[in-house]
């Protein structure tokens, strides 16, 4: 007796699958802003609810930005790498996060930068302003942009090389 050949549904389940098992993540040059791009501003909040600038930081000194949020495993697990990174390089770094604005707050973000912290400028995105014009795909999203204006890394996830990232901007 023949094999008979898998129906249009069974192919579309064993595709499925097979995305399931496979690793979903795309390495950073495949995703958000293109690295070799002119960095872009955008207004998001203080958290005091002033408006700010991203560009005010942008051309003077390199700047790391975290897109980022309290409910974020991935950023939690940047967070030591974030500190010894801040701390290595805080005087010719400037250091900002991104809060989006996904279930959170600007007050819950203020309580949860106090509580664990951080060694970031902390804005909120209350409009996804700062995330749409980064091309932002997921939090725990890092931008590294030197002195010129220009990103020279993008990075997405907890397990990322910030010391080698930021010395691409030094």
């Amino acid at each position: 007796m023949r094999a008979r050949p898998p129906t249009i549904r069974m192919r579309r389940l064993l595709l499925f699958f097979a995305l399931l098992a496979s690793p979903l993540a795309l390495p950073a040059q495949e995703s958000g802003i293109p690295v070799g791009s002119k960095a872009p501003g955008a207004v998001v909040e203080s958290l005091d609810g002033k408006a700010v600038d991203l560009a005010s930081y942008i051309g003077k000194t390199p700047v790391l930005i975290e897109f980022w949020a309290t409910w974020c495993p991935n950023c939690k697990e940047l967070e030591p790498a974030m500190v010894a990174a801040q701390k290595k390089y805080g005087a010719r770094v400037k250091f900002v996060g991104v809060a989006v604005s996904v279930n959170q707050s600007p007050e819950l973000v203020r309580r949860y930068a106090t509580k664990h912290a951080l060694p970031l400028e902390v804005f909120f995105d209350r409009t996804g302003t700062a995330s749409d014009a980064y091309d932002v795909p997921a939090t725990s999203y890092v931008v590294v942009i030197d002195r010129a204006g220009k990103v020279v890394y993008t990075g997405l996830g907890g397990d990322q090389n910030l010391d080698a990232a930021l010395k691409k901007a030094l």
